[in-house]
């Protein structure tokens, strides 16, 4: 392991899960940031990351909370002799624009594939750690000494998206972190003792820091259904808390805070090679301080009990929620809606496609090729003139720049055409962009189809890939919850 760069203090990540603080500290004396710079560790990517975040891109950084119990006190929370598995793991995505971010939860009892993972030995040598079919998702770290980069690798062919980075901690990070601000208000619905986390709180609300906090991220028993699902809730309705806290002025306008939570945080995390330099953590930490916590969504992956168990202990893949879900963050689709971003929506929804619709027969459309699958234009000019009448339809090529999502781009005057061709392709009123049209083969003017990244295949509709208000259970950070 490398020591860490300099200013760590730019986010924390509580619990390898999450946290950050802004930057707080940054008139800090520079021997100081020395000292924290002594205070971190780091371990290759292995080349399993993207290669760092981009501040003009969204971000995808992966949490790992490990069940590795170093540290005063730890051993005794059972298996003391754990290798250090992926316990607690959540994807963050934030937004191109940072104005929303979603925190994707991943069961740690997930049936996954892990893939073969190239890892960097003590000696500076390569291993591949031969994958494995059908595991829980927790193995993908510390089994058969797998490093954090085979979790990134497993997430990465799991949901599609590859992380920019990753950040573990232990469970030293909760403590230290919850102690470091002055203790984390949470709230429960009931009474809970459970002796296998040692939580014992009454009803109500409480300040929790030190083992008190960590006890309350790992019970299961006592809340929910008594399983990992319940206590991926209880621990998103904490960090939740966390954030509220961090971003409170009582943290932000204490020095005395900002430095315990600088100390707190370079002790307790290790990070992947690309994120080792002052620069980048600087930077990545002014990012994430752009976000407000009321656009941060916790969700976690879509799941269902494992059929082949008789007595359920595992989970698999939701197939009609989950990949919807991987979609979206593919997509960076906000799971929630900035206030005034929804009310725009909305009203261009209802401006775009509330009117007149022209017959199939009387669109004309060009269909582009911006990121769908080689011979896409072709497949859906073919369908739209022998299936959906639209017969004044032509192939443009592909466009000059690829897209995210398909888009629809008409002059105001062909309106009832745009309308008529939403309906037929499933379009929202946000894939409907006004502008100009241009001139078709026989000098007409004709509207722009650019089929995105999102097309699915001609005449599938694409409703379902710009809906952001897709059915999963999903919370916000600035939501007050009890635990149940």
């Amino acid at each position: 392991m490398k020591k860490k760069s300099k200013t760590r203090k730019v986010m924390l990540w509580s619990g390898g899960t999450m946290a950050f603080v802004v930057l707080g500290t940054a008139s800090t004396a520079y021997f100081y940031l020395e000292h924290l710079n002594g205070n971190i560790q780091s371990v290759s990517d292995d080349g399993a990351s993207t290669g760092g975040f981009q501040k003009d891109k969204a971000i995808n950084i992966l949490l790992i909370g490990t069940d590795k119990r170093t540290g005063a006190g730890n051993e005794s929370y059972g298996d003391s002799g754990s290798v250090g598995h992926a316990d607690t793991t959540i994807l963050l995505h934030v937004s191109k624009d940072r104005s929303n971010a979603t925190a994707l939860s991943i069961p740690r009892d997930l049936i996954v594939d892990v893939p073969d993972c190239p890892t960097t030995q003590e000696d500076g040598s390569t291993k591949v750690i031969p994958g494995t079919t059908g595991v829980r998702f927790n193995t993908s770290l510390g089994q058969d000494g797998r490093t954090p980069s085979c979790t990134v690798r497993t997430v990465t062919e799991l949901t599609g998206v590859q992380p920019d980075n990753f950040m573990v901690a232990d469970f030293n990070a909760v403590k230290t972190l919850t102690t470091a601000v002055g203790g984390v208000e949470v709230c429960l619905a009931k009474d809970i003792d459970d002796p296998d986390s040692h939580l014992k709180l009454s009803a109500g609300t409480h300040t929790i820091q030190g083992e008190q906090a960590l006890a309350f991220v790992r019970t299961r028993h006592s809340v929910g259904f008594g399983g990992d699902l319940s206590r991926i809730e209880i621990q998103q309705q904490f960090l939740s808390a966390l954030m509220r806290k961090l971003k409170s002025n009582d943290t932000l306008t204490s020095p005395s805070k900002m430095l315990k939570l600088a100390e707190a945080g370079t002790e307790a995390l290790t990070v992947d090679s690309q994120l080792d330099s002052i620069g980048k953590l600087k930077d990545l930490g002014l990012e994430l301080g752009k976000l407000n916590t009321k656009n941060l969504t916790f969700t976690t992956i879509p799941v269902v009990d494992n059929p082949e168990e008789t007595v359920k202990s595992t989970v698999v893949l939701n197939d009609s929620k989950a990949p919807e879900i991987f979609e979206m963050i593919k997509n960076d689709v906000s799971f929630t809606e900035v206030k005034q971003q929804k009310k725009q929506e909305k009203a261009a929804v209802a401006a775009r496609l509330k009117g007149t619709k022209a017959d199939a027969s009387e669109v004309r459309v060009r269909v582009l090729n911006g990121g769908a699958a080689g011979g896409a234009a072709q497949q859906e000019l073919n369908w739209l003139q022998t299936e959906a009448g639209v017969t004044k339809s032509e192939n443009g090529g592909n466009a000059g720049t690829e897209l995210s999502r398909t888009q629809l781009e008409y002059d105001p005057d062909q309106a009832d055409q745009a309308r008529r061709l939403a309906d037929l392709l499933g379009l929202s009123g946000s894939a409907m962009k006004p502008g100009e049209s241009v001139t078709n083969a026989q000098g007409l003017p004709t509207m722009t189809l650019t089929l995105g990244k999102d097309f699915k295949g001609a005449g599938v509709k694409l409703n379902a890939s710009s809906n952001t208000s897709v059915d999963v259970d999903k919370t916000t950070a600035d939501e007050v919850k009890c635990a149940k």
